[in-house]
């Protein structure tokens, strides 16, 4: 049987078609080939059109259909990834209400704040594990006061990946993992929060039926079945938010068990048996994809919105039509440390381990006479690794102490510069693997569909590519510490 992965990204959208028998993908297709467009009406807001998504989704799904590789009627079960905590809300017809508020918009903190304040410190962190922040459930908290027409009219609200579903199936569903992503889920009592709903104000009958994340959340219409080739009937039988799902197509199941990325934003992600949480709630910690109230797996996030953005902008604005591969040869050429330039890259709205705050991207130390292109784009690329450092050691504060990490060869893993760095700034190994988000799906969907009797023999064929080691230490960690009192001075004024 063939299983379909759809990883619904903040600048495209991924589609994977993976062989059950070989674990191994049979075609790709990404859609568009341009970066979706991120409306930002105001100084920290993000938005985009669910039905963008909806529209590009059908793309990626025609345009690896035509590959030719395979048969899109041996399709047997679609899993979806997406990115995390944005809020969709659709009316009584399953109408679009508003663009959906995205995962780096900043505008619902002082609602998040709020809220933490009035549920108590304590009782947040052992229920919600998190502070409600500029999570899903302050986002609506924000809708309901400023928008109260649009709010008055909403029938479901959901993440990203229900609402694909949704246009998938007509049904509306969503997970423990997905509500804990959104800060709604209760761990102590495992069920949605009474605390949350009842501080905001918000009706229960907003929530979508629960269903367990491995399972059927609806079957595929005939009218989008015969849009897309498809077989009607087909479950989707698998939802997870991006870094859940990115931990799980690297196989990362088990407590101690550890993954990054590095593409837009940047997230370190590790997996524990124990309810834990930051008391800064600097870390997130959110329901694992294999969370079950009877074997707790949960992972413990770290979030940085400001990492592949900033590499993308400074391609976009400070070189002429180089590529990617040209920019990291070019920066290859520059000693470690970029000869004293140190640059911030936070200018993606607030950041989570600084409590929230906007800080801005910056640039420290630029001289006109010593530093070139080559050493902005070296700069750029040790000073995103240097801020993984900076939220691991948050992490480590929080019992999360990685001897290894799995990440997959793409995004900002795949400058060999940037893993060179990441590995001596972190003190940790890498593992890189091919796996991406849209595998992981396909893969996630066999497990929910049955085709698979356990996540284990889902990753049977699963193949490290290769290792990277610390080899150079103490340049490294000379600069970071550079770098850090260049930070902690910015954070102090």
């Amino acid at each position: 049987m063939l299983l379909l992965g759809i990883d619904v990204g903040t600048s495209s959208i991924k589609a994977s078609v993976v062989d059950s028998v070989t674990q191994k993908t049979v075609a790709s297709a990404q859609y568009p080939d341009t970066e979706s467009k991120i409306t930002s009406l105001q100084p920290g807001w993000a938005e985009q059109s669910p039905e963008m998504w909806w529209e590009h989704v059908q793309q990626a799904i025609l345009k690896v259909n035509a590959t030719g590789k395979y048969n899109p009627q041996e399709i047997g079960a679609i899993g979806i990834a997406y990115q995390m905590h944005g809020l969709v809300v659709v009316d009584k017809d399953q109408q679009v209400l508003r663009d959906s508020i995205i995962w780096c918009d900043s505008r619902a903190v002082p609602y998040g704040n709020q809220a933490f304040e009035a549920i108590g410190t304590e009782k947040s962190l052992s229920h919600l594990l998190n502070s409600p922040g500029n999570f899903t459930a302050a986002k609506l908290a924000w809708v309901k006061e400023n928008e109260p027409e649009t709010y008055s009219k909403i029938y479901k609200i959901m993440l990203p990946g229900d609402f694909i579903a949704m246009k998938l199936t007509g049904s509306i569903t969503t997970s423990a993992s997905a509500l804990s992503e959104g800060i709604f889920w209760d761990f102590q009592n495992n069920e949605v929060s009474q605390d949350v709903l009842n501080y905001f104000g918000f009706s229960p009958d907003l929530i979508p039926e629960v269903r367990p994340l491995f399972s059927s959340h609806g079957e595929v219409t005939s009218a989008v079945a015969e849009k897309l080739n498809l077989n009607p009937g087909i479950p989707v039988a698998y939802k997870s938010g991006d870094q859940p799902n990115n931990a799980l197509s690297l196989n990362v199941l088990n407590p101690g068990e550890v993954a990054a990325t590095a593409g837009t934003s940047g997230v370190i992600y590790g997996v524990s048996d124990q309810l834990v949480y930051d008391p800064q709630s600097r870390v997130n910690t959110f329901a694992h994809v294999n969370y079950a109230p009877d074997a707790k797996r949960v992972g413990v996030l770290m979030n940085i919105n400001g990492t592949g953005i900033m590499n993308s902008w400074v391609k976009q604005n400070l070189t002429h039509n180089m590529g990617y591969p040209e920019m990291n040869a070019a920066a290859q050429k520059v000693a470690v440390g970029s000869d004293g330039l140190r640059i911030f890259p936070f200018g993606n709205g607030a950041e989570r381990v600084f409590n929230n705050r906007i800080i801005g991207a910056q640039f420290h130390h630029l001289n006109f006479n010593r530093h070139t292109q080559a050493h902005i784009f070296r700069a750029v690329q040790e000073g995103i690794a240097f801020t993984f450092r900076y939220g691991l050691d948050i992490m480590r504060e929080n019992g999360m102490n990685p001897k290894v990490i799995r990440a997959g060869k793409a995004n900002l893993f795949l400058s060999d510069l940037f893993t060179e760095a990441f590995v001596n700034a972190t003190h940790v190994p890498v593992e890189l693997y091919q796996n991406d988000g849209s595998v992981g799906a396909a893969l996630g969907a066999g497990i929910g569909a049955g085709t698979f009797t356990s996540a284990a023999e889902a990753f049977q064929q699963f193949e490290r590519l290769r290792v990277i080691e610390p080899t150079n230490l103490e340049p490294y960690e000379a600069a970071y510490q550079d770098w850090k009192a260049l930070l902690l001075k910015s954070l102090n004024n």
